[in-house]
């Protein structure tokens, strides 16, 4: 045996197992081993010399260091880092067992976690040399040539499973390498069980660069405050997801759709007072309101609205509040280009009356209203001067409106395209699903081309003052067959879905006895199409299946891949169907009774909103829950006391938004859920309040007269009588310091111990969020419940750097695309409908 060869050998080695020079099995021994005797900082191998033993800091005559004694990582790093390569020593393992490394018997080691831990700890060297930079060579002592490392990329193409001893010997982890391998061989019980997670994590987002790592890639730069007070890692996923949307949008989305759904002007019959009467909601006035604004002294003020009248948008946080007439239990924000600076709309359905109740059991007719309201022309950081108005409303008698989805692209064109009489330019494509079990489609003229065109003879005395018509649908969807009844026997329709990608031709739709049916909506089969005397077009679903036990609460198609589906029903399941296969749900989970979902763009998952009545056990309020493919556990977004009505996502701003029972109205920025989130960091400052609406009972001398108790009945006429609303705003404008101010600290304490009240009219409920989905109005949110009330908030702080600097060049290309708004988007594929 060679002179100062260890007699000693750390660990156990099987006979004969001898490993080839230059290639080593990478066989890990344990720090502290008692049976070692240089600490179990290296094993001894029959090629090398032992570590000398010495005092910690010092080194051998040989280069090599001595024993280090209990030092912290850092500082075993930064020793490391001091010394020259020819210091360093190549430590190899020993053996050719299959002990701790998971190598076949006289194959070589699997590195993939050693290669990550060195990476991090690269990383973190990097950090830290500034701090400590290491002491400069001697004059007379050469300088090696710098070792050339090479990157992933190019080992991973030459293959896992070369036998080229340069290869190994190129890779050289140090000893804190192996031991955090070693640590992590022991969480996870493998090293092979380090997903591809781990290394997502060290991916930069698009958008959020910093100063380039060892690996040759950029760092995101997670540390220190964003310009609007968020931290960097909370920021950082909105800035990559504003990039991925707009990138994707160009893929998924169409300029124009449904050439042959055209509005004409003699489907549009105007109606008169009379005529319109059975159709407008019950109640004139709203109830009693206040507004407080976070950081403006309000003078207290009482506001009553009128039916269909609206408040100034507030000069400086651009709220804006209108008043509807009933509950609102439907709501979609019309779609228009990107860059195209358009007026915004957004489609209101209320109930008729403030009390009015449905069973969910049995089908339902009688008159509706369908509002489209114009808020004008939003951007982010700047509102409409102008009030929010009716633009015309529809008057349909197939029950109340249970959802309502708009065509996600190609619907929208200029609203001065060249359109011959009686056809109108059109605004959008509206689905509204009602409570006699039908489906309709509507296709919806810009309200300057319907006023245009109002040329109709009114029947019985004079026009409405708010433009209301009754429409020709462009086509009526129902399940069955042409030799089934027109009947529905699946129920109510509770959810609308429109496939996220051109050319949108397919819509699906959940119903009552658990059925969900997919339509195609540009069939020529005669078994699916029929025409009807009226020339709209009665469609039958190409596909239908039972998706659950009882109702279907919500339909949500995949943005990502229309091959994929995620339904909710009463039956407390959540399933996630692959179209191509549906004899079986790609997962199952049955959890709590789930009220909505939102499916955000870049995740393969969903975030579902959920009632509480069977939340007696583990959180209750928002979570993230993963398709199953990537197997990470429920991620909790955000703690809710009451059952949470609504939730919409933003695509734009990897942003959700929750109204509850309780009147508040909650948003929350979602961590990067491509990885693991379950060691998502700042967990609980990524949730903030828009707004709380209270119930505050209202003495005769005013809201500031003597304490009384709310009233406990559930007739709104008593309630309205007794108390009033008081909305307390969040300036949305800026987060600085935002943990410590009063709305974030309200809603910490209603998450504690927020009561909630069922005993009377819960008029402060919030039934309906939605996001904004286009670009032009990206934070815009829109809300409204019990009380008739749709108010509309800008999310101005939450802007990021990429999706205002997408704005001018969606504007350029819009400008290049519809710069002559003589004639419509895609004529040669339009083909006008015949005059009758």
């Amino acid at each position: 045996m060679a002179p100062g060869l260890d007699q000693e050998w750390c660990g156990q080695q099987e006979q004969g197992g001898h490993s080839s020079p230059g290639h080593g099995t990478g066989e890990e021994l344990r720090e502290g081993n008692p049976d070692c005797e240089d600490g179990g900082d290296a094993a001894a191998s029959p090629n090398k010399p032992a570590r000398p033993r010495g005092s910690p800091g010092q080194a051998s005559a040989n280069g090599a260091p001595r024993r280090r004694g209990r030092k912290g990582k850092a500082e075993v790093l930064l020793l490391e880092l001091s010394q020259t390569p020819e210091q360093i020593p190549v430590e190899k393992g020993l053996g050719n067992s299959q002990d701790g490394d998971g190598s076949p018997r006289g194959g070589r080691p699997k590195r993939r976690a050693a290669k990550v831990a060195l990476l991090y700890l690269q990383e973190l060297a990097e950090e830290l040399m500034p701090v400590s930079q290491p002491p400069a060579p001697a004059q007379d002592t050469p300088q090696p040539a710098p070792r050339k490392r090479r990157s992933r990329r190019r080992k991973e193409e030459e293959g896992a499973d070369s036998d080229d001893p340069a290869q190994d010997a190129d890779f050289v982890p140090p000893q804190e390498a192996l031991q955090a391998e070693e640590e992590e061989e022991e969480e996870e019980g493998s090293d092979t069980m380090l997903s591809e997670a781990s290394e997502a994590e060290l991916e930069p987002p698009r958008g959020h660069g910093g100063r380039a790592a060892a690996s040759g890639r950029s760092k995101p730069q997670c540390r220190g405050l964003a310009p609007n007070g968020f931290h960097n890692s909370i920021m950082a996923p909105v800035e990559k997801s504003s990039s991925l949307t707009c990138s994707l949008r160009e893929q998924k989305h169409s300029q124009w759709e449904f050439p042959d759904w055209i509005p004409v002007a003699h489907r549009w019959t105007c109606l008169s007072d009379s005529e319109a009467a059975p159709y407008l909601p019950a109640e004139e006035q709203s109830p009693l309101f206040s507004v407080q604004r976070e950081g403006i002294k309000e003078d207290g003020a009482l506001y009553r609205l009128n039916r269909f009248s609206s408040l100034q948008p507030h000069p400086e946080r651009l709220d804006v509040s209108f008043f509807v007439g009933g509950p609102v239990w439907a709501m979609d924000w019309c779609p228009t280009p990107e860059g195209s600076a358009a007026p915004q709309y957004v489609a209101v359905s209320c109930h008729r009356s403030m009390e009015e109740t449905h069973s969910v059991s049995g089908l339902h007719s009688g008159p509706a209203l369908l509002q489209l309201w114009s808020l004008g022309v939003l951007q982010t950081g700047q509102g409409s001067p102008s009030k929010a108005r009716l633009a015309y409303a529809i008057a349909a008698d197939y029950g109340c409106v249970w959802d309502m989805k708009f065509c996600p692209s190609g619907a929208w064109e200029p609203p001065s395209a060249a359109r011959t009489h009686p056809q109108m330019s059109r605004l959008g494509l509206l689905a509204a699903a009602f409570s006699d079990g039908r489906v309709v489609v509507y296709a919806l003229p810009h309200p300057g081309a319907l006023h245009h065109a109002k040329t109709t003879q009114v029947k019985d005395g004079s026009l409405h003052k708010h433009l209301i018509c009754k429409v020709q649908c462009v086509a009526t969807l129902q399940v069955g067959s042409i030799q089934a009844g027109n009947a529905s026997e699946c129920g109510q329709c509770f959810s609308l879905s429109w496939m996220p990608s051109k050319p949108h031709h397919h819509l699906a739709a959940g119903f009552y006895d658990g059925t969900v049916a997919v339509w195609n909506l540009l069939t020529k089969s005669l078994l699916q199409c029929v025409h009807q005397p009226d020339a709209s077009l009665k469609l039958y679903p190409f596909r239908c299946f039972l998706a659950h036990d009882h109702a279907v609460r919500s339909v949500e198609w995949c943005k990502a891949d229309s091959n994929f589906l995620v339904t909710v029903g009463s039956d407390r399941k959540i399933k996630f169907w692959d179209l191509r296969r549906l004899y079986e749900p790609v997962n199952s989970i049955k959890r709590f009774l789930s009220t909505e979902v939102a499916w955000l763009l870049p995740y393969n998952g969903i975030t579902v909103a959920q009632d509480n009545c069977y939340a007696s056990y583990g959180p209750c309020g928002i979570h993230y829950i993963d398709a199953g493919y990537l197997g990470f556990k429920a991620y909790f977004v955000a703690p809710r006391k009451g059952t949470v009505w609504s939730i919409s996502g933003s695509d734009w701003l990897n942003t959700v938004a929750a109204g509850d029972i309780t009147g508040e109205l909650v948003a929350a920025v979602l961590p990067d859920l491509a990885v693991n989130p379950l060691n998502v960091k700042r967990s609980l400052d990524r949730r903030f309040p828009v707004y709380k609406a209270d119930l505050l009972p209202c003495s005769p001398d005013g809201p500031q007269g003597t304490e009384q108790a709310l009233p406990r009945t559930h007739r709104y006429s008593e309630m309205v009588a007794r108390s009033y609303i008081r909305f307390q705003d969040t300036d949305l404008r800026s987060f600085q310091n935002f943990p410590s101010r009063e709305p974030m600290r309200r809603m910490h304490r209603q998450e504690l111990k927020a009561e909630l009240s069922l005993d009377r009219l819960q008029l402060e409920a919030l039934h309906r969020v939605r996001f904004s989905p286009n670009l032009d109005s990206q934070g815009w949110l829109v809300s409204g419940g019990q009380a008739g009330i749709v108010r509309a908030h800008c999310l101005a702080g939450l802007a990021s750097a990429v999706g205002l600097q997408l704005l001018p060049e969606c504007q350029a290309r819009f400008s290049v695309l519809y710069g002559d708004t003589s004639s419509s988007p895609g004529p040669p594929e339009r083909s006008p409908l015949p005059a009758e």
